[in-house]
């Protein structure tokens, strides 16, 4: 049978199937006696992924075969014919997807090592339900944790031929987008003044000033008291001196001639009263 023959009949397998489909099945689509081996097969869906150039639909191949599927340049308007809200997965679902993709096969101990959490019972039913990730055996270590790796509807769904159209690492490192970088990034240098050679003589210097300006105010305001309490105390400064012989000195009737007589004023009279007596008593 030739390719333009062959075409049409490919072109509408693929069209009407809702999986798509390897170079196998499309193969058994024909009897041996029209006689159409893998080559001819092959050539066909080549030629056809030819003819989408400049279409609104392209040929891909994926993990399970060959499908027509819309070009992502024109997805934004076929999205509004469905009301439904795409899927949005959560931040964790996605790391560990990932880490089952890239790490596989890999155990829910090992991820959540990782991770530094752990990994919530729901993501694992949820990815399995999908039937994006299965166990593919258990590791031979106390417990015998299940090991889990990717399936093929899980390249399907993510438009992948095998895991090596992964993208690498490092690209996934350099994404603009700032939640899905590794490394975050540096703050800006701030510069608030110049920095010294030594700080430590600095920190010398500011003691030193710090010490003259406050002994330079203690030294103010102690003259300032000083002053003060030189106007308050000071006795007032007569013109005239007393003496003891001048008219200005006050009268002294009695002067006190002993601190004893001026201890002992009574001592005196009585003293005084006994001379008398004896006087009388002589006379």
């Amino acid at each position: 049978m030739q390719i333009d023959q062959l075409k049409p009949i490919i072109e509408a397998a693929l069209l009407a199937s809702t999986q798509p489909m390897t170079v196998h099945q499309l193969g058994d689509l024909f009897n041996e006696d029209e006689e159409v081996g893998p080559q001819q097969i092959a050539q066909a869906l080549e030629s056809l992924g030819g003819d989408c150039e400049g279409r609104g639909i392209e040929l891909k191949e994926v993990a399970s075969g060959f499908r027509y599927q819309v070009r992502q340049d024109v997805h934004p308007w076929i999205s509004r014919m469905w009301t439904e809200r795409p899927s949005r997965y959560s931040r964790a679902l996605l790391e560990t997807l990932a880490l089952i993709a890239y790490r596989q096969p890999i155990t829910r101990p090992e991820i959540e090592q990782i991770r530094g959490v752990v990994v919530s019972s729901n993501i694992i039913k949820t990815m399995e339900e999908r039937e994006w990730i299965r166990v593919v055996g258990h590791r031979d270590v106390p417990g015998r944790p299940a090991l889990f790796g990717t399936t093929r509807a899980f390249l399907d769904y993510f438009n992948l031929k095998s895991l090596d159209q992964l993208p690498p690492l490092s690209e996934i490192r350099d994404m603009e987008d700032p939640q899905m970088r590794f490394e975050p990034e540096p703050l800006p240098v701030r510069i608030a003044r110049d920095l010294p050679i030594d700080p430590d003589e600095e920190m010398a210097a500011e003691a030193d000033d710090g010490e003259t300006e406050i002994a330079h105010h203690a030294s103010a305001d102690a003259a300032d008291a000083d002053d003060n309490t030189a106007g308050a105390d000071a006795p007032a400064v007569s013109s005239e001196v007393d003496a003891p012989g001048s008219d200005t000195s006050p009268a002294i009737d009695h002067p006190i001639a002993t601190a004893d007589e001026a201890a002992n004023p009574a001592a005196d009279v009585e003293a005084d009263d006994a001379s008398q007596d004896t006087e009388e008593y002589r006379a």
